[in-house]
């Protein structure tokens, strides 16, 4: 089981994602900030370019302009430019091609040999992103581990005993999500 901020108890159920429902490695892939991504216009050479997705999420394009990119897919953002190009170029064709992923990372502090942040290319539980970070130092409470996670109703303060989900093979494993920070008290 786990503890939000609120003192509202989860269990694995709530947090992870259900069986049968697309899981984030299989769901099509969201840009995030620093991914590189390259736009064709076919036929119009002054409006292909390759760019990086600023930290505040958006890109600058020729002709289309300023254009919010993180947290859409490449298909989405494609749509959006060739609405935008439209005024400008008659039946623009674009391609949008995820040319670098750098936004996947989460965050590992506190009690652990290698506090940092990593970059991730797979899904990650709570367990591998302790082993990443060199395993629990002398001072660490296994027990007390909190994972800290953006949603869209706001931050979730996430508590993981994982003594006990290392004792109870039963549970299911807690997956993390990008930008989730894992803090070991």
């Amino acid at each position: 089981m786990f503890l939000t901020a609120s003192g509202a108890l989860l269990t694995a159920a709530d947090v992870v994602t259900p069986p049968g429902s697309p899981t984030s490695a299989e769901a099509e892939y969201r840009l995030g900030p620093e991914d590189v991504i390259e736009v064709f216009v076919w036929k119009e050479p002054e409006a292909t370019t390759t760019v990086t997705i600023r930290s505040d999420g958006r890109i600058s394009l020729p002709l289309a302009g300023e254009l919010e990119a993180a947290g859409k897919t490449a298909v989405e953002l494609q749509q959006e430019i060739t609405t935008k190009l439209s005024q400008y170029v008659n039946q623009p064709v674009v391609n949008v091609m995820v040319k670098q992923i750098n936004s996947l990372k989460i965050s590992v502090l506190g009690e652990v040999r290698r506090p940092d942040v990593y970059k991730i290319k797979s899904r990650v539980t709570v367990l591998d992103a302790i082993a990443m970070a060199g395993g629990f130092t002398d001072l660490a409470r296994p027990s007390k581990v909190v994972v800290l996670r953006n949603t869209p109703a706001g931050p979730q303060r996430i508590m993981v005993n994982i003594k006990q989900l290392v004792g109870d093979g039963s549970k299911a494993p807690f997956y993390l999500q990008t930008l989730d920070t894992v803090y070991v008290e």
